[in-house]
């Protein structure tokens, strides 16, 4: 059986497919479909030293590390993996805007509180399914934009009681499940 790549793989392949570019000099990096699959993020990820996007979708990474060193990360995307925590997010706590997190394991909202700048969280298609976990949204005073369909919190609930209740829990959101969200007295455009 094939083992899977790493990090250090994921960078060799982008140093060939971008000759003369330096790796630490790129603001936006995509190790996403890696073949074969990267299963660890580790410490190979510090060498990126300037990116603000970096994409890590659809691999089968289980836990996330190795973002220290990532002192202008913006966006991380780790959609479509086997993430079950958010533990590891503390390098980036002062940084990361954008967290998509959709199509993984997390059952357990803890620790998402770290991203004090946090403005946008994918996190649909999880197994988030108690109002006690969603509450820990709260702990994010920047939140504007959630996207949760497709845990079994949403799927259990009325759409119109579930919506009610989560802008009622998390008053900073804008747009909710792909949608704006006018609150009395917000003018209509």
């Amino acid at each position: 059986m094939a083992k899977a790549s790493t990090i250090k793989d994921a960078i060799k392949k982008w140093e060939e497919k971008n000759p003369g570019k330096d790796i630490a000099q790129a603001e936006e990096i995509g190790f996403q479909f890696q073949w074969l699959p990267i299963e660890k993020m580790d410490g190979s990820l510090s060498a990126l030293t300037s990116v603000k996007r970096l994409s890590l979708s659809t691999n089968m990474i289980d836990k996330i590390s190795g973002l220290a060193g990532l002192k202008n990360l913006k966006v991380l995307s780790l959609a479509r993996n086997y993430i079950k925590a958010f533990t590891g997010l503390e390098p980036v706590a002062d940084t990361l805007e954008e967290l998509w997190i959709s199509y993984n394991l997390i059952e357990k909202v803890k620790g998402i509180g770290v991203l004090k700048k946090l403005k946008v969280l994918y996190i649909s298609n999880n197994l988030v399914k108690e109002w006690g976990q969603f509450n820990a949204l709260q702990d994010c005073p920047c939140l504007e934009e959630l996207l949760f369909v497709g845990n079994p919190l949403y799927e259990n609930l009325d759409e119109s009681v579930y919506k009610a209740e989560a802008i009622k829990r998390i008053p900073t959101l804008k747009k909710l499940d792909g949608e704006p969200i006018l609150r009395e007295g917000d003018e209509e455009d």
